[in-house]
């Protein structure tokens, strides 16, 4: 099906195109999709693209700069698109970025990954600016589409945006948390928020055979991958790998709030900690990585949080926090450690019930020993009683 809006003047981003279907990340079935329904046409006026040169997100303006805005709508780019829930003012940055249009590759990887088919009804979770949607309702028509978004102006911008290009999925303002049973049930259901609890209410909303795919990582630190689960045909449990690593922002209702670093280190605790020495090094532990050893590390070691402090003086402290208890951790890389040499072992200070340190090198070493393997290796299985990560096959849980 075709758009009704008029979109002369507005040609399909053929360099953009050519780039994604050269990648892989557009396929041949998403191709006409991409064509059919660009993303400038769901992006506001005021954006904040993210300046791949600087590392920044630089605010544009489509009624000051068309052409920046219009060749950044275009770009292979995460683009903000609210700032701190709504509260936020300006054209400066605010502090936490809190809606987005994610970069299209990956959007398009993910629609790969969700495998839809003519006649299938998808829930989406986290309806943003509405061109994800889109681009499901333009493949299966909007009545087979729902799409849930928790923050009321996020909804209705999304639902407009849709509604002036034809393509007028249903748009629900509710917590995506709960699914929508209303609808229910789905072949297909989609997050494009991160989540580190899956919610059995969207198993209990698919159908027998449907698949769910949800980013998904733990509270140890940023690392993510996308889960795609397969639900049983008893509808009792979702279980399936994850396929590729992921960045996306959190599902409201489950965002970390860090604890008080002084309610853990109170003044003179270090003095009072045990002091040990790691040969493990800060390049093997790739400290604020969004890669696959925080991602393992946080599979292996249960209600942890870790926090890198900035470089200094030639070294940088890690810490740690129990999330169950005050048990803390903290180990001071150098930049000139040695592993053959103990006296430049890094230095680790630990506190309370638990030795997290131990916990967290005993992981890596898990790790290591299983030849490290990538994200495509590990896998999630959902039940009612919660979710369990593994290893190769459902049966090899990786911590029970």
């Amino acid at each position: 099906m075709t758009s009704s809006i008029d979109r002369a003047g507005r040609p399909a981003p053929d360099e953009l195109g050519r780039s994604l279907l050269a990648s892989g990340a557009l396929s041949a079935e998403w191709a006409p999709s991409f064509a059919d329904v660009p993303r400038s046409a769901f992006l506001p006026d005021l954006m904040w693209p993210h300046d791949m040169g600087t590392g920044r997100n630089v605010a544009v303006d489509r009624t000051r700069d068309p052409q920046a805005w219009q060749r950044y709508a275009d770009s292979d780019v995460p683009i903000v698109t609210q700032w701190d829930d709504g509260a936020h003012d300006g054209t400066a940055p605010g502090k936490s970025f809190s809606s987005s249009s994610s970069m299209p590759s990956l959007v398009f990887r993910m629609l790969a990954d969700l495998d839809v088919r003519a006649g299938q009804r998808v829930l989406e979770i986290g309806t943003g600016t509405g061109w994800n949607a889109a681009l499901l309702a333009h493949r299966l028509g909007p009545s087979n589409v729902v799409t849930l978004e928790v923050d009321a102006a996020v909804a209705s911008s999304g639902r407009a945006a849709l509604e002036r290009f034809g393509l007028p999925a249903e748009v629900v303002h509710r917590d995506g948390a709960y699914g929508y049973a209303e609808g229910a049930p789905y072949d297909r259901i989609v997050a494009t928020c991160g989540l580190r609890r899956i919610p059995f209410a969207w198993v209990a909303q698919a159908k027998p055979g449907g698949v769910l795919l949800v980013p998904w990582g733990t509270y140890f630190g940023p690392a993510e991958a996308t889960a795609r689960l397969v639900v049983a045909e008893d509808g009792r449990s979702a279980s399936g790998p994850f396929t590729r690593p992921v960045a996306f922002m959190r599902m409201r209702s489950q965002r970390f709030v860090w604890p008080r670093h002084d309610a853990y280190v109170p003044a003179g605790a270090m003095d009072r900690a045990d002091i040990s020495c790691t040969t493990l090094t800060g390049a093997e532990f790739a400290t604020g990585s969004f890669g696959i050893v925080g991602f393992v590390i946080g599979l292996r070691v249960r209600d942890c949080a870790h926090n890198a402090d900035r470089e200094r003086d030639g070294g940088r402290a890690v810490w740690f926090y129990g999330l169950s208890d005050t048990s803390w951790a903290v180990v001071v890389f150098r930049d000139d450690q040695d592993d053959q040499d103990d006296r430049k072992a890094a230095k680790v200070y630990q506190s309370g019930p638990r030795r997290l340190w131990d916990e967290v090198e005993a992981a890596y070493r898990w790790w290591d020993g299983h030849d490290r393997p990538g994200f495509e290796r590990f896998g999630l299985t959902v039940t009612a009683e919660g979710q369990r990560a593994w290893l190769d096959a459902p049966s090899q849980v990786i911590v029970r």
